[in-house]
């Protein structure tokens, strides 16, 4: 073998084991399927349209209470906007988190990719480096006065080392890009945290700003508050109240149950039908590529044949050998980069990790695809503080307790007691703010007297999940949780489910 065979063969066997190394995976992605998205827009919608129908509801509550004015009604809008800036908050940490967590990722994404570069740039360096060494040009090949045979195999080595070089420069142009998004990226994640802190500021002035004219407004009324808790038919009209806005809630979720099973059933039908278009598109294209099949092997029947008989006429046993030889490293050739191309991710693929934008609280949470079931025994307690009053059991102003009351201090979370869709947030008179779950199978959970609610209308909550912050709206002395179970609208003691 002669000098500049060795050398091209030396080159093309160094860019061959450097093609085979493989790239590092680039940022793990959290892939969302098509029908994971179709689902999550479903979602978002129906949200919406729960949202203004409880809206609606609640504008019709307002009418029928206008006639009556109670003391406790001074004391609404501030109560309101409390609950509004106090779930504002909630958010605004929450998306602090995620892109304090995602400005995290993308800083060690920005260091782990400058050692990516720099691995590059040697590889690329490495290949320049090796082919000096080699001396070998199409020129020198050319010029070299070897065998015709052997100046070929040559140059067909100098041809994967310049293409194996042109393969390095892309990565290296798509590794700088990569670079450069990650760092706008960042950027744009820093900017983002700023303005929630921002943000964050400016509500919890507001906060202290409505928690003081609630402090004026409790000091002015407390007369009027405390002649109208003695009242013995305000406990009537209070549990008249809420049974109708739990009527009108049942109402609207079996409208909203049957929408929505009209909506899958037309789902069904549309997907069944696009599959049957699917089927009827893949056969065709299935027999268009057998047919392209048949061709490419007629073809290279032809070809083949063509070749054997250029090899039967040139009948030079050392060439065929050789020739041999070369088809064989070719191959080889050809494999390992066609490996390390498909180790390889798309910039498009690595890139679509760091532009996907944060998701806020308030994002739509798909329910589960059969709907919530209901509640079972053993739930934990929405609060764990003292049990003040029982179900059942007699009210200092008449009546008998609904639900139970448990003593809360200020701003304890209140914790659903188990999964389900939110279906009231408002304030309404006699329990202050009030939050309603539906859990399915006719089960919904009332959590009254709640200093801020932080879930809206149409949020999908888990069992365990903050939905409230305890407190004493609605003109209550002490601070405590209020907590009802209904069944078909009808009031249940609350200890059938939750434990002691």
């Amino acid at each position: 073998m002669t000098k500049a065979r060795a050398a091209a063969s030396a080159a093309a066997g160094f860019t061959l084991a450097l093609l085979a190394v493989a790239t590092p995976p680039g940022l793990a992605q959290e892939g969302v399927s098509a029908d994971m998205a179709a689902r999550q827009s479903e979602a978002e919608t129906r949200q919406a349209e729960l949202r203004d129908r409880i809206d609606a509801l609640q504008k019709d509550i307002d009418a029928r209470e206008s006639a009556r004015k109670e003391a406790a009604d001074a004391l609404r809008e501030s109560e309101t906007a409390i609950s509004r800036i106090n779930r504002r908050l909630d958010e605004l940490a929450t998306q602090r988190k995620q892109a304090g967590g995602e400005l995290e990722r993308l800083e060690d994404a920005i260091v782990a990719q400058n050692k990516e570069l720099g691995v590059r740039r040697e590889e690329l360096a490495a290949q320049l480096r090796t082919q000096y060494a080699s001396g070998l040009s199409p020129w020198t090949a050319m010029l070299s006065g070897d065998d015709p045979q052997e100046i070929g195999r040559n140059l067909g080595y100098l041809d994967y080392v310049s293409r194996a070089r042109a393969d390095a420069l892309a990565r290296l142009q798509r590794e700088l890009q990569r670079l450069s998004d990650l760092q706008q990226a960042a950027d744009a994640r820093r900017a983002e945290i700023q303005k929630v802190e921002t943000d964050t500021g400016a509500q919890r002035d507001a906060l202290v700003a409505q928690q003081r004219t609630r402090a004026t407004l409790l000091a002015k009324l407390d007369g009027q508050l405390s002649a109208q808790r003695s009242e013995a038919n305000r406990l009537d009209r209070d549990n008249q109240r809420l049974s109708r806005v739990i009527g009108d809630l049942e109402k609207q979720i079996e409208a909203a149950r049957k929408a929505a099973e009209a909506a899958r059933k037309a789902e069904a039908a549309r997907r069944a039908e696009a599959a049957r278009k699917a089927a009827a598109a893949a056969e065709a294209a299935r027999k268009a590529e057998a047919e392209r099949r048949a061709q490419a092997e007629r073809d290279a029947r032809r070809e083949a044949a063509a070749r054997a008989e250029a090899a039967r006429r040139a009948d030079e046993a050392t060439r065929a050998r050789m020739a041999a030889e070369d088809a064989a490293r070719a191959r080889e050739a050809a494999q390992a980069a066609a490996r390390a191309k498909a180790m390889e991710p798309s910039a498009e693929e690595r890139v679509s990790a760091v532009k996907e934008p944060i998701r806020g609280s308030a994002q739509a949470t798909l329910p589960p695809a059969g709907g919530f079931k209901g509640l079972k025994s053993g739930l934990t307690p929405p609060v764990p503080g003292q049990v003040m009053a029982r179900f059942g059991s007699s009210r200092p102003e008449g009546g008998v307790w609904r639900g139970v009351l448990l003593k809360a201090a200020e701003g304890a979370p209140v914790k659903a007691v188990a999964a389900g869709t939110v279906v009231y947030a408002d304030w309404l008179r006699g329990f202050g703010n009030l939050l309603i779950v539906d859990h399915g199978e006719q089960y919904l959970t009332v959590y009254a007297y709640n200093q801020s609610l932080l879930r809206r209308v149409g949020d999908v909550v888990r069992a365990g999940e903050a939905v409230a912050a305890a407190g004493s709206t609605g003109g209550q002395v002490d601070s405590g949780l209020y907590f009802e179970v209904r069944h078909r609208g009808a009031p249940v003691d609350p200890y059938q489910f939750i434990s002691r």
